[in-house]
């Protein structure tokens, strides 16, 4: 009896994608702010900068004074955070700081290098209308719309913020996660024993993803291999987690229990199997308000299955506006082999050449392996190769997805 045909890729993140709907907002302290995806445009509440400033330390003048090179009186200084009061007449300047407020008057500011100082007086040389002042608005005007909805922030962004005098801002709520990690073989790092005891890394790599991209975890566990103890977990989890991620056990034979599990405590399942190499048992769900990520067991399909999937999950919760990542182009460094029916993001390093391209170099086939974490943790990026594709040669133009 044929089985039923494999689920494309492509179909499966749309699946993921489309399941997942945008979590409420809430306002964020600003020193809390980075890395967290913005729910509402963001409009500057000032003009910066307010005033005309100085861009340098010298002294502030009329232009028309400087044509004759006679000495101009020092009536004052202004500094930042102290203007001078009064505006400047007609052959008179006063000593600036960098910073501070171009007094009333004045249309240039001349470098104290380029002065000539003699007590209360400077000779300063002629010099163009408006050199070396930052006009007001030069940067941004009140009710300008720079931070978009849907943007997350960086830390350029929070300093932009800051400047445009916002305290706090409206966010999307970070997606809380539970990771339940299965097998009766697993053991936490650093757990003595015999020599074929599993390390349970991917419970590591995929906590430090979800942080990466917003979300908080809420739960991470391993568990033994029972029906009722993994169906008791994810039961609980879905009050507790926007995101119910499992790690192994998502396959079919007699130890794998994810989809018995999920079948027990009523999940909805849109897909189990996808024609995608590595991770082709996968699977994607729902339980009650709970999306639900089922991955491989072994780590490089974990971690491949995490990027192409996880990361558009996380990022579509938040009001994402680019949900998932966009492949990038390069050229082969190397000639590549056929592909078959699975869809393959294959492990690769990338560097640019002198023409500006990016060059990638994918691993040898054979330590492409599943289960070769030493090779991904070389990798800087996926490379993406479609079902069926022909071998390529070496300068022929590829995608890939970067990796950090």
């Amino acid at each position: 009896m044929n089985s039923s045909p494999l689920l494309p890729a492509e179909e499966a993140l749309a699946k993921v994608v489309s399941g997942a709907s945008t979590l409420p907002s809430e306002h964020v302290q600003l020193n809390e702010a980075a890395g967290r995806v913005l729910a509402s445009d963001v409009k500057a509440l000032r003009t910066q900068p307010p005033f005309d400033v100085s861009a340098m330390d010298g002294y502030a003048a009329r232009a028309s004074d400087l044509a004759s090179n006679k000495p101009l009186k020092i009536v004052g200084e202004s500094a930042a955070g102290h203007p001078l009061k009064r505006e400047l007449e007609a052959g008179e300047t006063a000593r600036i700081f960098t910073g501070a407020v171009v007094p009333k008057g004045a249309d240039v500011v001349v470098e104290q290098e380029s002065a000539k100082r003699e007590s209360d007086h400077v000779t300063l040389p002629a010099t163009d209308r408006g050199k070396n002042i930052r006009a007001a608005g030069v940067d941004f005007r009140e009710g300008d719309l720079i931070l978009k909805k849907g943007e997350r922030l960086t830390a350029r962004g929070v300093g932009l913020a800051a400047a445009m005098d916002h305290a706090t801002l409206e966010c999307a709520k970070r997606p809380r996660v539970a990771i339940i990690a299965t097998g009766d073989e697993l053991v936490p790092p650093g757990t003595p024993g015999p020599p074929e005891r599993i390390v349970a890394s991917n419970i590591y790599s995929v906590s430090a993803l979800c942080e990466k991209e917003g979300a908080v975890v809420v739960d991470a566990r391993v568990l033994k291999d029972k029906l009722e103890l993994i169906s008791e977990v994810i039961s609980g989890a879905k009050e507790s987690a926007d995101v119910i991620i499992t790690l192994g056990g998502a396959s079919v034979g007699d130890h794998d229990l994810i989809r018995p599990a999920l079948d027990k405590v009523g999940a909805v399942i849109d897909f189990h199997k996808i024609a995608l190499r590595p991770g082709k048992p996968t699977l994607s769900g729902g339980i009650g308000k709970a999306r639900v990520l089922g991955l491989p067991g072994n780590p490089v399909s974990t971690y491949v299955c995490a990027v192409i999937f996880l990361i558009p999950l996380l990022r579509k919760l938040q009001g994402h506006n680019e949900p998932i990542p966009q492949p990038q182009p390069a050229v082969l460094g190397v000639d590549l082999w056929a592909n078959d029916h699975r869809a393959d993001f294959i492990r690769a390093t990338s560097a640019w050449d002198h023409q500006g391209r990016r060059v990638v170099t994918p691993f040898l086939k054979k330590s492409q392996d599943s289960s070769f974490t030493a090779m991904l943790a070389k990798a800087d990026c996926l490379l993406v190769r479609l079902a069926n594709a022909p071998a390529a040669k070496m300068g022929d133009l590829v995608q890939v997805i970067p990796l950090d």
